[in-house]
């Protein structure tokens, strides 16, 4: 049996004033709709502005069948997919780092000597080296005149066009420049595809990974990408101590992400990627959380 829903609401608003109405009766999908769907939905069909407290009063759900289309199938619109790794204690992101500690600087239980009863708070400590996790590469990382953190703009790593290029490790570990071409990537954030994530936190993630060359990373600067990333252990290779792709895109300004991971998740193109890292002085990488926003037309729904 289809279901509808009964409810009363009252909606303040914050410039003064306010409206309310009852037994509205609206078609619902399932079995249960929560009280804030429902206040959001008479805020969009009735276009209110300046809502502050709204109240959703004796709501009762019933059998009946429906007039209209269902409130809580909701249109589908931009889509957040998180790139990165989760971070916790003892994770070894690279061999010959030390893992990070997280643990209790001050524990709820020790807090309540500071605070009235019921008011208990955890203040978490965390020590750790900066290439930790899903990090960011930014030029102070490997040249002493770069710009740190607190100095690249946001800009550099906030809503850029991206684009995903898959080379799968299963088929070559050596990304060059042939890899790169017949893509669209001027101006636009380049995030290569291994499929190495897929190792992750596991003895095999650390060794003969799949790297850029320095011809990838040279072809990179010269068609003036704006930062890119990888799903991989390191953007080098790193059995040999040289590392021209840090070289040439660092130098360049170009910022490198390293570390990612779901990138399988994402087309090829349409989104938009972000990997935001803290305004640290003196600090050329840190961890971050990316992520990209698929944008979707309602129309197309």
């Amino acid at each position: 049996m289809q279901k509808r829903v009964k409810f009363d609401f009252e909606i303040h608003f914050t410039n003064g004033g306010s409206i309310s109405g009852k037994d509205f009766r609206l078609d619902i999908e399932g079995d249960a709709i929560t009280d804030k769907d429902l206040a959001d939905y008479i805020v969009a069909d009735l276009r209110l502005l300046m809502v502050g407290q709204t109240k959703i009063l004796n709501k009762e759900i019933f059998d009946e069948n429906h007039k209209r289309k269902p409130i809580n199938i909701k249109p589908e619109t931009d889509v957040l997919i998180d790139l990165s790794h989760t971070i916790e204690n003892g994770l070894i992101t690279y061999k010959g780092l030390p893992a990070p500690i997280i643990c209790d600087y001050l524990s709820r239980e020790n807090s309540k000597q500071f605070y009235a009863e019921g008011a208990e708070f955890q203040i978490g400590k965390i020590e750790m080296v900066s290439n930790t996790g899903t990090y960011i590469d930014c030029p102070f990382h490997r040249f002493a005149d770069g710009k740190d953190l607190s100095e690249v703009g946001l800009e550099s790593f906030t809503d850029l066009e991206g684009i995903v290029i898959r080379v799968p490790f299963s088929e070559t570990l050596e990304i060059t420049e042939e890899h790169l071409k017949n893509y669209e990537i001027r101006n636009r954030a380049v995030l290569i595809q291994t499929d190495w994530d897929k190792h992750w936190n596991t003895e095999l993630y650390y060794e003969n990974h799949p790297a850029l060359t320095r011809g990838a990373a040279e072809y990179l600067r010269d068609c003036a990408v704006k930062l890119v990333g990888i799903d991989s252990h390191n953007i080098d290779d790193t059995r040999t101590k040289a590392r021209p792709v840090h070289t040439v895109l660092l130098g360049a300004e170009i910022l490198i992400v390293e570390h990612l991971c779901n990138l399988y998740l994402l087309p090829e193109d349409g989104f938009i990627f972000s990997a935001i890292p803290p305004k640290f002085k003196g600090v050329g990488t840190f961890p971050v959380r990316a992520m990209a926003k698929i944008r979707k037309n309602i129309s197309e729904t």
